[in-house]
């Protein structure tokens, strides 16, 4: 009997041997992106309550870290630093203090983050700072600086849980030499994502050795070549093409995605989650890790979009930025002048408005140029009649953009209005067609880019010429320029000055150089002038100086045939709209 006693011990203290060398580690990993200064529950530009924010992000993250702890990592990939004056004030106005922006990640505890193209907009002086008051770092695999060849932000991270080891790669789209100019991001260059994948993926299996490997990508899902040169959109094809990773998360792009793809090499699949943008939802991966002896045997991966709309702020985190929050109101409720009547960018998809052409007489009157171009650079977007305050500024002007005078040929800025409406409108074949390029199924994701076919910021207008738009040609054959504004002859053979933003000066959203034929690298020469200080800055002061100023369209330009377009955009606002 004692020796059966004796057997059964001997097997239980065998099976107990065989479960103390198998164990399981549940990992959580969080991304927010593309918050663009949402970092309170109020929209300071409209004055209004908002959804999202990381106010109400890190309520869900103290909610999740009672479960997980230090097993939930936290990451942000990028656009933090523009979109709200809560952004704008601590990159430009107060820069002593630590970056409001900086102080909250800090606080939330995020373990990493990542750069976007509109914290490389900001500035290096901006950007870099904001970076040094993080306590956690910011990666940047393909920023390299050009002196030394060397990643300007670290590469990749190695962060260890429960032994189990996690490298997370950061990258961001390399297409900012064709957004920004040289100015912003002087002594930088931006390499190809998925050369910079392969690269660091071999360095990190040969010295690091990790269990999980995560991409955070600053670039969207779909690909495309930007101006024939740069690969805008890589992150689905470097999870497809680039062997290791266990999870991609996506930006850039603003749209909802929580996909399985295949990675082609080993068959394995690579989830791709984007959480689009202004903190209304995140991005969570679950992976479940099996481990023997300190061998990893299994994983399993899932992952999901987790929407913000049944979080709170935490009372303590508005506490805690209560003083930054009151420094932000004040800034954004001084009172800069009056507009005798309310503007929108409603009307600017259907013809001239005041909102646009009010941008336009601005260009103009700042550059001296014959021809501005211009785009709504807010889908919807209103300033009331009255008072206008800074917060209003925000609403009639987006982005941080310098002016740029170009030299362009009448042909060039034909061809580049061609190209806006072609992009901008359908070509009509019968009264009862839409008017603009509409999506048959609106994608999840934010506005115009749920939407439009494509981007309503490259939807340019022209003022300082005359001419009408015929949706039912093709592109090449749409636009008609009858004269200048005055009524003088336009010469497709003459050289003109041209107003342009930065962004479109640079290239964005090709109009100059597919649109226009100019080769990316050529654009650069044509530059003739830029303001060294961006355009809402100029608008403000465009105000204050008048006090009062009464916008109206310039009616310099029309969509025909009247008959169709007057009634297929009632139509079409509605679609957009919602009413009249």
């Amino acid at each position: 009997m004692k020796r059966y006693s004796v057997l059964f011990t001997l097997v239980l203290l065998l099976i107990s041997s065989l479960n103390a060398q198998e164990r399981e580690v549940k990992l959580k990993i969080v991304q927010t992106s593309d918050i663009h200064g949402n970092y309170y529950p109020y929209d300071f530009i409209r004055q209004r309550q908002a959804e999202g924010s990381l106010s109400r992000i890190c309520s869900y993250v103290n909610e999740e870290r009672k479960t997980y702890g230090g097993r939930l990592i936290l990451l942000d990939n990028g656009d933090i630093l523009q979109g709200q004056p809560t952004a704008y004030y601590y990159n430009y106005i107060d820069t002593a203090s630590v970056h409001l922006c900086a102080e909250m990640l800090n606080y939330m505890k995020y373990d990493a983050g990542n750069i976007g193209n509109h914290d490389i907009e900001t500035g290096r002086n901006v950007f870099d700072r904001w970076a040094k008051d993080c306590k956690f770092p910011i990666l940047g695999a393909n920023i390299i600086e050009t002196d030394t060849e060397q990643p300007h932000f670290k590469p990749y991270i190695i962060l260890e849980r429960e032994g189990i080891r996690i490298a997370i790669v950061g990258m961001i789209t390399p297409a900012i030499p064709a957004w920004l100019p040289e100015a912003l991001w002087q002594g930088l260059r931006f390499d190809d994502m998925e050369e910079t994948a392969r690269k660091w993926m071999a360095t990190i299996r040969k010295e690091e050795n990790p269990d999980i490997v995560i991409g955070l990508f600053h670039s969207g899902k779909r690909p495309y070549r930007l101006n024939g040169k740069y690969n805008e959109n890589a992150s689905a094809e470097i999870a497809r093409n680039v062997p290791g990773f266990d999870a991609v998360l996506m930006g850039h792009d603003h749209a909802l995605a929580c996909e399985k793809i295949t990675d082609t090499a080993d068959g394995n699949p690579v989830w791709i989650v984007n959480p689009a943008n202004n903190g209304l939802m995140v991005s969570e991966v679950e992976i479940n890790v099996k481990l023997n002896n300190g061998t990893v045997i299994e994983k399993r991966v899932k992952s999901q979009l987790v929407s913000m709309e049944n979080y709170d702020a935490d009372p303590a985190f508005m506490e805690q930025f209560e003083p930054q929050q009151s420094k932000i109101r004040h800034f954004v409720s001084r009172k800069i002048g009056t507009i005798d009547q309310t503007i929108s960018t409603r009307p600017a998809y259907f013809g001239p408005s005041a909102f646009v052409d009010l941008i336009h007489q601005l260009q103009l009157e700042i550059s001296g140029a014959d021809i501005s171009l211009a785009a709504p650079l807010s889908f919807d977007s209103e300033i009331q009649a009255g008072d206008i305050c800074v917060s209003d500024m925000f609403n009639l002007y987006k982005y941080e953009n310098m002016l740029y005078t170009m030299e362009l040929s009448g042909r060039e800025i034909r061809n580049a209005l061609e190209m806006s409406y072609a992009l901008w409108t359908n070509r009509m074949s019968s009264a009862s067609d839409n008017l603009l390029l509409l999506r048959e199924n609106p994608r999840p994701g934010a506005e115009d880019r749920a939407k439009f076919v494509n981007a309503s910021y490259n939807f340019d207008s022209a003022a300082g010429i005359r001419y009408t738009v015929d949706v039912t040609q093709p592109e090449g054959h749409k636009v008609h320029i009858e004269s200048m504004a005055d009524g003088t002859p336009f010469d497709e053979g003459k050289m003109y000055k041209v107003a342009v933003n930065s962004y479109r000066g640079n290239g964005g959203g090709e109009l100059l150089t597919k649109g226009a034929g100019i080769p990316q690298e050529e654009l650069e020469k044509r530059i003739l002038a830029s303001t060294d200080k961006d355009l809402r800055y100029y608008l403000m002061q465009y105000i204050e100086q008048r006090g009062r100023i009464t916008p109206r369209a310039l009616n310099q330009w029309k969509f025909i045939p009247e008959e169709w377009t007057q009634p297929a955009s009632q139509r079409d606002y509605q679609l957009l709209f919602g009413g009249l």
